[in-house]
């Protein structure tokens, strides 16, 4: 009962929120189709639900350098990141049935498809737009780009804790509990914008 009532959610939640802000999809797509002088949509691979894969829409956020050796986030790139504009795309996920509303962060290869014993009990659940783990690390870029060893940081102090509080959610989750994330993820995309 309760995954049906998630589902429901997920396409009431995505078809609204394709419905108010596809204005502002397709404002942000024509900006990254200038600024990467792309199709300005990224499409990858991500661990998905039961350890399957799926395909991730995203706006892409990295320009290519002539000689397709550098790659760097341009600002108008850092921006759709910011304000998770580039993620859009990602209700189209929701829609689908890929992902959910709320959920631990879809990731490539190599981490939540390795976990082991009880932690494997995070794979039961849907991809997410937002977590408590992605609120805890909104600045994940940053947090990365400050450290000596971005991989090993990576592996050794950010996945371990991001898989602890996503396995909380899974004994906790809930309607009310959603709600209270998509609240909190608003909350605190609404005053980063207050900054500008």
């Amino acid at each position: 009962m309760k995954s049906i009532i998630k589902r429901l959610f997920d396409v009431f939640f995505s078809v609204v929120g394709l419905s108010l802000f596809f204005w502002l999809l397709l404002l942000s797509w024509f900006l990254a189709v200038i600024d990467t002088r792309t199709n300005g949509v990224f499409i990858h691979e991500r661990i998905g639900q039961f350890g399957k894969g799926f395909k991730i829409y995203k706006l892409r956020t990295i320009q290519i350098s002539s000689n397709s050796e550098t790659f760097q986030i341009s600002k108008i790139g850092r921006f759709l990141r910011n304000y998770k504009l580039d993620e859009l795309p990602q209700l189209i996920n929701v829609l689908k049935g890929d992902m959910s509303v709320v959920g631990p962060r879809p990731d490539i290869t190599g981490y939540y498809d390795l976990l082991e014993g009880e932690n494997r009990k995070i794979l039961e659940l849907k991809p997410g737009l937002t977590s408590t783990a992605s609120l805890k690390y909104f600045n994940e870029d940053d947090l990365l780009a400050a450290q000596e060893d971005p991989l090993y940081y990576n592996d050794h102090v950010l996945f371990p804790d991001k898989v602890q509080l996503n396995l909380d959610y899974y004994y906790h989750h809930s309607l009310l509990v959603d709600l209270k994330i998509i609240f909190r993820t608003c909350r605190f995309i609404l005053g980063k914008k207050s900054e500008l």
